[in-house]
């Protein structure tokens, strides 16, 4: 079965940055709805009228992946606000609560990056952001998709669930 909107597709990938350090590789496939928000609009790209067994390395640049490192994304805030056990790589979904911070995108994905004994420094950059990648993909089904996937415009998951672009970018 061709690739066409609507379709999900399983995919497998290995996902490297510019330099070829693996960022990311998924063995097992994971499905994906075509023609709504699972995929990066490049991926997706590539994809359509291709069916099962096709291979395919992509070459991203950060406009085209989870979009440029924006550096107004990053902020102090007091330690208090967070939860006592704080440490870096958590992730909050929205600025935490208590936040005095104004004008942070209140859907974005926050991650601490630096934790001082009085502030933390929140990142709603995505991880990737900024980064050029290299994305070796390979089809291993195609299939009709459900009216509920239809209705939905997805199987129930961002795409690249590990690495999906925060809200207001311009990919997901």
């Amino acid at each position: 079965m061709p690739i066409s909107p609507p379709c999900v597709v399983s995919l497998v990938w290995r996902l490297r940055d510019a330099q070829g350090q693996l960022i990311d590789e998924l063995t097992d496939p994971v499905e994906f709805f075509v023609g709504g928000e699972d995929l990066l609009p490049k991926v997706e790209e590539a994809l359509l009228g291709q069916d099962t067994g096709y291979a395919v390395s992509l070459h991203l640049e950060p406009e085209h992946a989870f979009g440029d490192y924006d550096a107004d994304l990053v902020f102090f805030e007091d330690r208090s606000v967070l939860p006592e056990a704080v440490d870096v790589g958590m992730q909050f979904d929205g600025v935490p609560e208590g936040a005095k911070t104004e004008g942070m995108p209140a859907d974005a994905i926050y991650t601490v990056t630096e934790v001082y004994p009085d502030h933390v420094v929140l990142d709603g950059n995505h991880p990737l952001a900024g980064m050029a990648l290299r994305l070796d993909l390979t089809v291993r089904d195609v299939r009709d998709a459900t009216d509920d996937e239809i209705e939905a415009g997805s199987v129930g998951q961002p795409a690249f669930s590990v690495l999906s672009a925060p809200a207001g970018s311009q990919l997901h």
